[in-house]
Formats: C-alpha cells, structure tokens, sequence
C-alpha cells in the first residue's frame, strides 16, 4: 500500500498537492506537510517540476483561503463561532487567534499556517475585522509562499534521506501505512477527548437570559462582566447595557472592588459558553459565591430581543482597513 501510495505521488502529484493543501487549509485534519515534503524530494529527482508543486500549493492555499476570507467579511462573527463549535479544540482555537491578531493584525497572515489552528481561523478573522482584499491577497500569498517553501524546500533538500524513509515505508507494505492511519485516528481521538473534559469540568448552574432580564427588572442589579477579547469585541461591537468589560486573563482584578456577596452573571460569543464558564470557576475559587455564566451568552440575549449597547470604535483600528 505504501509503495502504491508513493507511485500515486509521482504520478498525480501536482492534483495530489493541490487538493490535500486545499482540504487541510479548508479545515480538515489530513495533514498536507508530509504530502509537500515528498513532492520536493521527487522534485529534487526529476519525477515531478518543483515550480509546479509550489504553485499547485499556493494556489490551493489561495483559494481555499480567500472563501474563508469572504465568509468572514459576509457573516463576521458567525463565523467564527462555527468555526470554534467544530473544531477539535474549542474557544481556545479562536482565542489564541485574537491573541496574535491584537499583536500582529493583518501581518498574521505571514504566520498563520506555521502555528496549529491558526491558519483556518485567520482568514475569516481578518475578512471579518475588515482587512481589504488586495492587503488579504497580498499577505496571504506571502504567507502561503513562505510555508510552502519551507516545506518542499525540506524535501528537496533531504530528497536521499526522504528517498530512504519511501524506500522503507514501500518495504514495510501496508503496516507502515495502517500504522499512520491508526496515528491519525488517535490524535483526532485524543483531541476529542481533551474537548469533552473541558466541557465535562465546565459544567455549572447557568442563568437564563430571561432569568438575568427579570433579575434587572426587580432591581437585583447582579454585576454583569463581558469576559471576550478587545479582538472580539472589535469584531462584535455589542454588550450588555451596563457590563463590565474584563477580558478572562484580568477579570479577577477588574472585580477587586466588588464584594464577594454580589451576584455575578458573566457572559462571552463562545460555544458552551467556554470562556464565562472559565471566568466563573476562577472567581469562584477566589471567593465569589454567587457566579453563574449566561447560558447562551450573548447571541442569546440578543436573539430574546433584548436591550444591547454598542461599542464605540476605536479610531486607532480604522488602520487596519489601510494596512498589513
């Protein structure tokens, strides 16, 4: 089977670059890296035109990118939040996006396919933060490039090692190539698993939406806290008349001054409520009795027709429509 694979390569090699760069950049986990590496080496043998690999790649890139692109500009935050609801790692693969795009904004997509889960989510990050085309075109072709060089640069450097490694695989016969796919299958396993704990130590009495509108009618006045990123606020520009914006990393200290008897109802954009429910079990273990995140979050109070506020815009972020 590895040898049929390897034959596979050399014949269909540019179709076989280009739809695997195409589906893992889509989002599915089918690794395109080692597919790449292979292409150098019989690049660097003649078998296949190394001009040919790297464009059939960048293009794929391109154009499975520029969709994610225009998803974002048309849906914005919706987006996002379906990306975060399939993927195998939940909040944390958008967060860490916002992280690096509050520190590098449209220029992410130079490092995008170089860090897990950033390279799916930072072209509907930047298309819905407004980055305008020719900028996204631009940086996400230099990035693409930059990626894909590296990786076929590797295999037509170390073509006679990579030559070796076919050589053994093909020798191996099937075992080799089962015991990639069984690799495969227990990574993919384990990060469901990993996203299952999360929810399982996350669970915890959540307030309804119309719980927390009522509570404000009777005059309860719970302190209500919009745990998102500055990222996902410039994205989603609504709140909670009256919530406390701390984002989950500065939370505790944005509430230093609030006893630990007041009622707290925290809220984020994430599925399962991901990040309120984090905010929560920390403030709890500081001594906050009376924490609960807002089922639904803030979709759903806004779905229910309640009152939302608006975010004024920063003048400083009107560069990135102008900038890399």
């Amino acid at each position: 089977m590895a040898h049929q694979i390897i034959e596979l390569i050399a014949q269909y090699g540019l179709l076989l670059v280009f739809f695997n760069v195409l589906v893992e950049q889509a989002g599915v986990p089918v690794p395109a890296v080692p597919t790449m590496i292979v292409a150098g080496a019989l690049s660097a043998n003649g078998k296949l035109p190394l001009t040919g690999v790297v464009l059939a790649a960048v293009l794929a890139c391109l154009l499975s990118d520029l969709l994610w692109y225009w998803a974002g500009r048309r849906f914005g935050s919706g987006v996002m939040r379906t990306i975060c609801r399939i993927s195998l790692s939940p909040d944390s693969c958008v967060k860490q996006s916002e992280l690096r795009f509050q520190r590098w904004r449209g220029r992410v997509l130079l490092i995008a396919k170089f860090v897990p889960g950033l390279s799916t989510v930072a072209p509907p990050l930047v298309g819905a933060m407004g980055l305008r085309a020719g900028t996204f075109v631009l940086l996400d072709g230099l990035g693409s490039l930059l990626w894909v060089g590296v990786a076929v640069g590797l295999g037509y450097v170390f073509a006679a090692q990579i030559d070796d490694l076919l050589a053994a695989m093909a020798s191996a016969g099937t075992v080799a190539f089962e015991l990639l796919l069984v690799l495969l299958a227990f990574y993919i396993a384990a990060k469901w698993w990993q996203r299952r704990r999360l929810l399982i130590a996350l669970r915890m009495a959540r307030i309804t939406v119309e719980e927390l509108n009522q509570s404000i009618a009777d005059g309860q006045t719970p302190v209500v806290v919009d745990v998102r990123s500055q990222a996902a606020r410039l994205l989603d520009t609504r709140i909670i008349p009256g919530a406390l914006l701390a984002d989950l990393d500065g939370v505790a200290g944005a509430l230093q001054d609030i006893s630990p008897e007041r009622e707290l109802v925290i809220y984020c954009s994430c599925p399962n409520e991901v990040s309120a429910a984090k905010a929560a079990k920390l403030l709890m273990g500081i001594g906050y009795r009376n924490v609960r995140p807002l089922l639904g979050g803030l979709d759903a109070w806004d779905a229910a027709g309640y009152m939302v506020e608006r975010l004024a815009a920063d003048p400083a972020d009107d560069s990135l429509h102008m900038m890399a």
